[in-house]
């Protein structure tokens, strides 16, 4: 029988889970999906670990099959096939060429949203 003692359970020190927004989330995972985008690059750029923006990549092509009306749609990314990048928040899909300025297209989400 193997005795647990709380003394030797004690390790490194306990990190908190940092927690990303739905908006940053789809946003990287776009920069993902563009042709020639390396995933590693882009994850240690902004300090997560690859399979982690793998992660989001699945999840993200996963909702796009969920109906259009769910609310957990909102704000998925539909897909990023050719020149075209498609974005359906809720019951709209923006679509946007892969070389529209970011700003710009950020306003147009924000103006959608809040619609």
């Amino acid at each position: 029988m193997i005795e647990a003692v709380a003394e030797r359970l004690e390790g490194a020190p306990r990190q908190l889970r940092r927690r990303w927004s739905d908006e940053f989330k789809a946003q990287v995972v776009t920069e993902a999906l563009e042709p020639g985008a390396s995933v590693s690059a882009i994850a240690r750029r902004i300090g997560i670990h690859p399979s982690q923006l793998f992660a989001w990549r699945r999840d993200a092509r996963a909702e796009r099959h969920c109906p259009a009306r769910h609310s957990s749609c909102e704000g998925v990314v539909v897909s990023a096939a050719g020149a075209v990048i498609e974005i359906a928040i809720g019951e709209v899909i923006v679509r946007a060429g892969v070389d529209v300025d970011e700003a710009q297209l950020q306003r147009v989400i924000r103006a959608v949203r809040s619609a």
